[in-house]
């Protein structure tokens, strides 16, 4: 058998989406067996060697969920606690697969992970949910919670994956998985339309015996479609934002000392592109002082010159020196971002304290730190019926609208338009620990 055949969806991807590696991330409610199907992926897929095996096997057999449990917490709790991260490959492409917790008070590790991912793969528990005889499915609040934090932080590519449905499977109803899973499937879908999540693909798999995970269990369950690893190699990466004008933020700046250096004595601003790309006798201007330069030299991560586009790191040297620190912003003459002192966006609240009106945070837009002030609660988001409701506050894990009033300016887009320059992050000025995730309208 060729390569096409075993592997057709190597064939069907682009040259781009072909070499580079897709970031999806397993998500769901707790005990819905993500770290299982990740393990289920990579021992199926070869991707673990024998060390690795006998490094996570019990009496003989291998527990699927260590592979990605790496904290001593986690192995002893048997819960995932932070995002693990895991390499594998096929011959159609490269993954980096995030395993997240379930458990409501590790959200904010979730948001962290699908802030940066191309796909993600929502994990639903079959035998947790009831359903009644007229195939009505409440599902768990978690798994709406996180499905709605995919759709805001957009995340391109959403998959449902619905597990353990093989503990369904009896000979006194031959046919209640098939049942159980056109139940979910109804209920799933429903949700997603109203709330505007656009949904690739909702598969039946078991992790646990590796129906469809891997291989196609064709008719099992009533579905006829692809893998979910098939699926996955057929998945785009989510695209650089190259045509926006250029949006550096500064990291880091650096000094040499004499003109035989390739900065010609010059200090060079290294970083990571934001949007669009930067080059040789672009001219920008330095956000928020204002003041005005041109390109002299653009080198990549290796100090090579050449241009470098989005996502990418670089450093620039400007034509004249100029005071630029940290977190200052090189914005190319024509951009188009926003600069205001009022924002005001959907806030994913992580913090244990919840939010309300007239406190003050520190708030990161790339790397400038500005103090901020929640000037506005417009509403709460209710997961299970997506009303918006009136609220005074926030609690941990809420989802809600909100407008803060800042110290000083940001120049920035709406989160719609660049997922870089579109988020901010609050952090608690006395712990220092990061309160939530702002997506600017």
């Amino acid at each position: 058998m060729t390569t096409e055949q075993l592997f057709p969806a190597a064939h069907a991807l682009g040259e781009q989406d072909r070499h580079a590696a897709l970031k999806f991330i397993t998500c769901g409610s707790v005990d819905d067996g993500k770290s299982t199907l990740i393990g289920r992926l990579l021992i199926d897929s070869r991707s673990v060697l024998q060390d690795q095996l006998e490094n996570v096997s019990k009496s003989g057999a291998a527990d699927l969920a260590l592979f990605t449990d790496g904290l001593s917490a986690e192995r002893e709790q048997g819960i995932t606690i932070d995002v693990a991260y895991r390499y594998f490959a096929t011959p159609a492409r490269k993954f980096i697969i995030g395993d997240t917790p379930g458990h409501e008070q590790y959200t904010r590790n979730m948001v962290t992970a699908a802030s940066s991912a191309d796909a993600a793969v929502v994990l639903v528990d079959a035998t947790k949910l009831k359903w009644k005889d007229v195939g009505e499915v409440t599902l768990l609040p978690q798994t709406r919670r996180h499905a709605l934090l995919l759709k805001l932080l957009r995340v391109p590519s959403i998959v449902f994956a619905v597990n353990k449905l093989d503990a369904l499977e009896d000979q006194a109803h031959p046919g209640r998985a098939t049942e159980a899973f056109t139940c979910i499937r109804e209920a799933l879908e429903g949700f997603a339309a109203a709330a505007g999540i656009e949904v690739a693909a909702t598969i039946p798999i078991s992790a646990l015996l590796g129906h469809n995970v891997v291989t196609p269990t064709p008719g099992w369950c009533g579905y006829q479609g692809a893998s979910l690893l098939r699926l996955l190699e057929t998945l785009p990466v989510t695209p650089a934002e190259a045509t926006l004008p250029l949006a550096f933020p500064v990291q880091w700046v650096e000094k040499f000392s004499n003109s035989s250096d390739i900065s010609q004595g010059r200090r060079v601003f290294w970083g990571r592109v934001a949007t669009g790309s930067a080059y040789v006798g672009q001219s920008i201007t330095v956000f928020p002082s204002g003041k005005t330069a041109t390109i002299a030299q653009v080198l990549n991560h290796v100090r090579q010159p050449q241009g470098v586009a989005a996502s990418h790191s670089a450093g620039i040297v400007l034509d004249r020196e100029l005071d630029v620190s940290r977190g200052d912003w090189l914005l190319a003459d024509n951009t188009t971002l926003t600069q205001s002192q009022t924002v005001s966006g959907i806030v994913a609240w992580m913090d244990d304290a919840p939010l309300v009106v007239g406190r003050a945070y520190w708030v990161l837009h790339g790397h400038r730190w500005i103090k901020a002030k929640v000037q506005r609660i417009t509403y709460r988001l209710d997961v299970n019926t997506l009303a918006q409701s009136p609220a005074s506050e926030l609690e941990p894990n809420a989802i809600g609208h909100i407008t803060l009033g800042l110290q000083h300016s940001i120049a920035a887009l709406g989160f719609g338009q660049s997922r870089v320059l579109g988020a901010l992050i609050l952090v608690d000025t006395a712990s220092h620990a990061t309160a939530g995730a702002l997506l600017i309208e």
